[in-house]
């Protein structure tokens, strides 16, 4: 599944936020910092729902992929098993 990340530079930081993931963040000091820690995190989200059996959100936030000095937007696919 690929899920649609929004990445906003800050004064000291990066951070990142899945819009179809509630609560699924992180902050990193560099952009290749927040990128892979998002991409860890989608995955820990996505197994921390599956363990509380909860239902995991399909990926529907669409978005072209962009890039401004503020704000990047990529999409990220989970390796999680189905």
């Amino acid at each position: 599944m690929e899920y649609l990340v929004v990445f906003e530079k800050g004064d000291t930081s990066y951070g990142a936020y899945v819009p179809d993931l509630p609560g699924c963040i992180a902050v990193g000091k560099t952009m290749d910092e927040v990128r892979k820690l998002i991409a860890e995190a989608i995955e820990f989200h996505i197994e921390g729902l599956r363990l509380a059996g909860e239902d995991v959100p399909k990926p529907t936030s669409k978005s072209p992929v962009h890039k401004t000095t503020d704000e990047t937007s990529a999409y990220i696919e989970a390796q999680v098993p189905l």
